[in-house]
């Protein structure tokens, strides 16, 4: 499961928006269901930022969410964050020069629905 949480960030705040969101990702890195995550800033506009977590499993996210580093540290950034969808589904994978791998969705049956 993949977690995107955009933001717009001014540039007088982008130090301390950076020092949040590194405290964010501490906090998460260190729940079980965590695989990985990176906090990244666009190119051509950097006032756009984006914290990326990847996940085991939904529900290892939202067990994470509950606990008490991640109250204290990433909740208020998330709550931050744009509003808009931010968790994702893996539906398809592929490893360089791998073949493309389809799995079933975990919301209804068949892989895209």
């Amino acid at each position: 499961m993949l977690v995107t949480n955009r933001f717009v960030v001014d540039d007088d705040g982008a130090q301390d928006f950076a020092a949040r969101a590194h405290a964010a990702l501490a906090a998460l890195a260190a729940r079980p269901g965590y695989l990985r995550g990176q906090l990244v800033r666009a190119l051509d506009d950097p006032r756009h930022w984006c914290l990326v977590t990847e996940w085991e499993s939904v529900g290892t996210y939202r067990r994470a969410l509950g606990g008490f580093d991640v109250k204290v540290t990433a909740i208020p950034l998330l709550a931050e964050s744009i509003d808009e969808p931010s968790a994702y589904e893996a539906l398809a994978s592929a490893a360089p020069g791998g073949d493309v791998v389809v799995v079933a969705s975990d919301r209804a049956a068949g892989p895209y629905r």
